[in-house]
C-alpha cells in the first residue's frame, strides 16, 4: 500500500513539474544518448508559442507582435528580420491607401438551381498559369461588374471564367456585349445551371 500511494505521489509531483516548464524549455532539456536542441528566438516569439501552451494571457502592452509596429519608424524591417520575427507594415500601409475591390466570393443563401445562362469569359488549360489567368479576369471583371457574381472553376481539364445568372438569353447577350467591350473577345455565352434566389 505505502508503495502505491507514494508511486501516486511521485507521479502527480512529475505532472505538476512537467506542466510549470515551457514548450521551449522542454524541447531543450538534455537527454542522455540524444542530440541537443538551442533555440534562439525573439521574446514576442517566445511569449506567443509558451502561452499559448500555458493558457497564460499577457495583457501587457510589451506584448503586442512586432507586426504592428507603425510604418514610419525608420528601420523597421531591418530591426524586425535581426530579431527573427516578420514585419508586414509595409504592405499593409501600401493596401490601405490603394482603394481595394472585395473579392470575395458571394453566395447567394437560399437560392435554387434553375436552368440558364453565364459569359464565360475565359477558358484555359489545366496549368498554374490558367488558373492564375483566369483568377486574374475574375478580379478584374469583379472590379468593374461589383454587383455581378463571378465564378472561377475548374471544370476538367481547364480553368474557366463565368459570369452571372442569367435567365434569359437576352439578358446574357447584354453582359457578353459589356465584356466584349472590355477586351474580352473570346467571351461566349453558355448554357447550364444558374443559381437564383427566391
Amino acid at each position: 500500500m505505502r508503495r502505491l500511494i507514494t508511486i501516486i505521489i511521485l507521479c502527480i509531483g512529475i505532472f505538476m513539474n512537467a506542466d510549470a516548464q515551457t514548450f521551449t524549455q522542454r524541447i531543450q532539456k538534455p537527454v542522455a544518448g540524444q542530440g541537443t536542441v538551442t533555440i534562439h528566438q525573439d521574446s514576442v516569439i517566445d511569449r506567443l508559442v509558451n502561452n499559448a501552451t500555458l493558457g497564460i494571457k499577457s495583457a501587457s502592452p510589451a506584448a503586442k507582435p512586432a507586426t504592428q509596429k507603425p510604418a514610419s519608424q525608420p528601420g523597421s524591417a531591418s530591426q524586425s528580420s535581426q530579431t527573427g520575427s516578420t514585419s508586414l507594415t509595409s504592405s499593409s500601409s501600401l493596401s490601405s491607401s490603394v482603394d481595394t475591390v472585395d473579392t470575395s466570393k458571394k453566395v447567394i443563401r437560399g437560392g435554387y438551381k434553375v436552368a440558364g445562362y453565364r459569359v464565360q469569359a475565359f477558358a484555359g488549360g489545366n496549368s498554374r498559369a490558367d488558373r492564375i489567368k483566369a483568377e486574374q479576369t475574375g478580379n478584374n471583371i469583379k472590379a468593374q461588374f461589383a454587383d455581378v457574381p463571378v465564378y472561377v472553376h475548374f471544370y476538367s481539364p481547364r480553368w474557366i471564367c463565368r459570369v452571372g445568372n442569367y435567365r434569359t438569353y437576352e439578358e446574357a447577350h447584354q453582359m457578353l456585349v459589356s465584356l466584349r467591350k472590355l477586351g474580352y473577345t473570346q467571351a461566349t455565352i453558355v448554357k447550364g445551371k444558374i443559381t437564383v434566389s427566391y
